[in-house]
C-alpha cells in the first residue's frame, strides 16, 4: 500500500509538473501576442482587457468560495491592496518593454526577479541571507550585465521598464508570501480582481483603440489565455509543492528564444544568451538553496506566468 501511495504521489508531481510547463508555454504566446499588439495598441489597453479577463474568473471564484464578504476579510488588506498595484505595474511594464526589447533578452532581464525576492525578504520578512545566496544574486545581476553590455542591448527605456518588472513582480511575490500565512487563495485573487480590473480601466480607457479583425483575435487571445494558464496554474500548484514548480518558469527563456526568431526574425547573440545562463543558473540555484532551508514559497495562482 505504502509503494501505491508513493507511485500515486510521483504520478500527481509529474502532472502538476507537465501542467506548469504547459501554463508557461501558454504566457510565451501570451508575451508574443502582445508585442504583435504594442505595435498599433497601446500597453494600457492590453493590460485591461487582460484584467477584464481575469476579474471574471476571479468573480466565479469568489462566488464559489463564499461571496465577496468572505473573500475580502483579510488580515493585511493593505498589503492585499498593494498587491495587485505591483502586479499591474509588472505587467505594464513588461508591456511596455515588448516594444523596445526582443523577447529573448526581455525574458533573460525579467527572470532576475528571483534574485529580487531574496534581497526584498530581507527588510520585508525579516529572513536572513547567508554569503551563499548573496553569491548567487551577485552573479546573476552579472549576468544582466552582459546582456546590457556596450555592444549589447541599449540601456534606455526598454532595459528600464524590464528592470522595472521585475522588482515590482519580486516585491509583489514577497508581500504575497506574508499574506497567505493567513488569507486564502481565494481572497489574495479576489483583491487582485477588484484592483486590477479597476485600475487598468481606470487608465486603460483612456488609450482605447477599436482593433481591426487580426488584433481583436489577438486581444481575445491574450484574455483567454490568462484565464487558461491561471486555471492550469491552479490545478499544477493542487498537485505540486510551489517550490517544487518554481524553477520550471525559466523554460519561459527557450520560449522565448524561439517565438523571438521565428515571429520577428530576432536571434539574441551569443555573449547574451551566456547573460540569460547566467541568470538561469543563479536564479535556480537561489531556489534550490531557499528550499533546503525551507524558505516558504506562497502557492499563488494570481502570478501572471513567472509563478
Amino acid at each position: 500500500m505504502q509503494d501505491q501511495t508513493t507511485t500515486e504521489d510521483k504520478t500527481r508531481l509529474r502532472k502538476g509538473i507537465l501542467l506548469s510547463l504547459f501554463a508557461i508555454f501558454v504566457f510565451a504566446t501570451q508575451d508574443t501576442a502582445t508585442k504583435l499588439l504594442v505595435a498599433d495598441h497601446s500597453p494600457f489597453q492590453i493590460t485591461m482587457m487582460r484584467f477584464w479577463a481575469f476579474a471574471a474568473m476571479a468573480l466565479v471564484i469568489v462566488v464559489r468560495s463564499g461571496g465577496a464578504r468572505a473573500a475580502f476579510a483579510s488580515k493585511y488588506p493593505g498589503l492585499q491592496i498593494l498587491r495587485p498595484i505591483l502586479l499591474v505595474l509588472d505587467i505594464w511594464c513588461f508591456a511596455f518593454a515588448t516594444g523596445f526589447l526582443p523577447l529573448a533578452e526581455l525574458q533573460a532581464i525579467t527572470l532576475v526577479y528571483p534574485l529580487v525576492v531574496t534581497l526584498a525578504a530581507i527588510p520585508i520578512l525579516g529572513e536572513r541571507v547567508g554569503i551563499f545566496r548573496f553569491s548567487a544574486v551577485f552573479v546573476g545581476f552579472c549576468g544582466a550585465l552582459l546582456i546590457v553590455r556596450p555592444g549589447g542591448l541599449p540601456l534606455g527605456v526598454g532595459v528600464a521598464c524590464a528592470m522595472a518588472s521585475a522588482v515590482s513582480f519580486a516585491i509583489y511575490i514577497v508581500i504575497t508570501r506574508k499574506v497567505s500565512a493567513t488569507d486564502s487563495s481565494a481572497t489574495s485573487m479576489a483583491y487582485v480582481g477588484a484592483i486590477g480590473f479597476l485600475m487598468t480601466t481606470a487608465v486603460g480607457i483612456f488609450f482605447w483603440r477599436t482593433p481591426d479583425t487580426t488584433s481583436l483575435m489577438l486581444l481575445l487571445y491574450i484574455m483567454a489565455t490568462s484565464c487558461v494558464a491561471h486555471g492550469l496554474l491552479v490545478v499544477a500548484l493542487g498537485m505540486a509543492p510551489a517550490s517544487l514548480l518554481q524553477p520550471f518558469n525559466y523554460t519561459a527563456l527557450p520560449w522565448g528564444i524561439l517565438f523571438g526568431y521565428i515571429v520577428f526574425g530576432q536571434m539574441i547573440d551569443p555573449i547574451g544568451l551566456m547573460g540569460a545562463v547566467v541568470i538561469v543558473g543563479a536564479g535556480i540555484t537561489v531556489m534550490l538553496r531557499e528550499r533546503v532551508k525551507r524558505v516558504p514559497v506562497a502557492p499563488d495562482p494570481t502570478l501572471p506566468g513567472k509563478q
